[in-house]
């Protein structure tokens, strides 16, 4: 009898949204381990191996890495456009009153963290980094609050989730328009024709959702040989889906869920793994308290919430916005720290930012090492404050 409750037990966690955390964190624990080892060589040599198919018309021969940075992220900024798509459509950002909070706090909370990078590495050679700490990892963000269960307002829940989607499409944009480079403005042209097909296929009421991914597949070679990040064009595709705000389930409802598992539990795990394989030396360590180093921990342990709490209590004084009901100045506090739980995002937009591997790897351990710290600041905080608002939580 035992056994089966705990194999129930172990099902329903492996079925649970706290499972792709786990996954996530145990993917970045092997790679680590992995990169300090004499098999730090044999994995860097497998990364870098080179597969695809390529003539003087088709160019489409890529190392492992780059298959998993410009290809499975792809997907992942698929599910990112869907879930952004859904949010304006019938979710927290579909009216000015519901959306004006979390996307005035998401501004407020990667404009600080930028800002804060700049003052320590104005005019460097890593001034470059400056999007690196405004980004938000929405899968462990959300993964931690929902550790809390009912010991915070759901309703703070329901804000983290609409802020840090709203943050993500800020990293989007930053990624298309200052992490991008040499446009070519032909692929540009067969991308927008590759639009123009999936708007029609929306106009005509298209209805299967795996239909839009075949155009999807040829929008994201031409952006990728157009300069653009190749991640936009999970995006595009996304916002092409149709949706609604009735109880039917639409095609982007359908093509969301069945991403959701395939994204978490394995396209973010291989991820994490493939890029963070740190080998750490003496010279990272010390990268820690660099100017690079410090923009980055700085930006995220204390930019963000700073940002995050300021913007949001200006708009509800203003009357702009509302605060999540039910919640508190160390809510919100405790919500901005989640929020500077950087990881997956910060480290693609790291590997984006430098050219120079140094600087790529001391970003990379500066953003595992502050998000770790900011993940578990964050949950203790909101724990503490549930133990003295026990009254106030729904």
């Amino acid at each position: 009898m035992p056994k089966k409750i705990n194999l129930k037990v172990f099902k329903d966690f492996v079925q649970s949204s706290n499972f792709g955390g786990f996954l996530l964190f145990l993917c970045v624990i092997i790679s680590l381990i992995v990169a300090n080892t004499s098999l730090a060589t044999p994995l860097q040599n497998l990364l870098n191996t080179k597969f695809g198919f390529e003539n003087q018309s088709i160019h489409l021969n890529y190392s492992i890495s780059m298959w998993i940075n410009d290809g499975l992220m792809a997907i992942f900024f698929l599910l990112v456009g869907l879930e952004i798509k859904r949010e304006i459509i019938e979710g927290e950002l579909s009216s000015p009153k519901k959306a004006m909070l979390p996307i005035i706090a998401a501004m407020g909370g990667a404009a600080v963290p930028a800002l804060i990078y700049v003052f320590f590495n104005s005019g460097s050679e890593t001034s470059s980094g400056w999007g690196i700490p405004m980004a938000t990892d929405i899968a462990f963000a959300l993964a931690v609050i929902s550790l809390l269960d009912k010991r915070v307002p759901s309703s703070l829940k329901i804000f983290l989730a609409a802020l840090a989607i709203v943050d993500d499409l800020i990293a989007i944009l930053v990624i298309a328009f200052f992490y991008s480079s040499g446009i070519e403005f032909g692929y540009l042209a067969y991308a927008g024709i590759g639009m123009f097909v999936l708007i029609m296929m929306n106009r005509f009421n298209v209805k299967n959702p795996f239909l839009y991914l075949i155009p999807g597949v040829f929008i994201w070679y031409f952006v990728h040989h157009s300069g653009i990040h190749a991640t936009i064009a999970g995006v595009l595709v996304a916002m092409t889906l149709p949706t609604n705000d009735t109880d039917v389930q639409s095609p982007l409802e359908k093509l969301e869920h069945a991403l959701v598992k395939p994204v978490n539990f394995l396209i973010i795990p291989i991820f994490a793994f493939a890029n963070t394989n740190i080998t750490i030396h003496r010279e990272m360590i010390e990268g820690l308290t660099s100017p690079l180093g410090l923009g980055i921990s700085l930006g995220l342990i204390f930019g963000k919430p700073i940002g995050i709490v300021i913007t949001s209590f200006i708009c509800s004084k203003l009357g702009i916005g509302q605060l999540p009901a039910n919640s508190k100045l160390i809510h919100m506090i405790g919500l901005g720290l989640l929020a500077g739980i950087g990881f997956t995002m910060s480290i693609f937009i790291s590997m984006l930012s430098f050219d120079n591997q140094v600087f790529i790897e001391e970003a990379k351990l500066s953003v595992l090492i502050t998000s770790l710290i900011a993940g578990i600041l964050g949950y203790l905080i909101l724990r503490f404050s549930s133990r003295n608002n026990k009254g106030t939580v729904v």
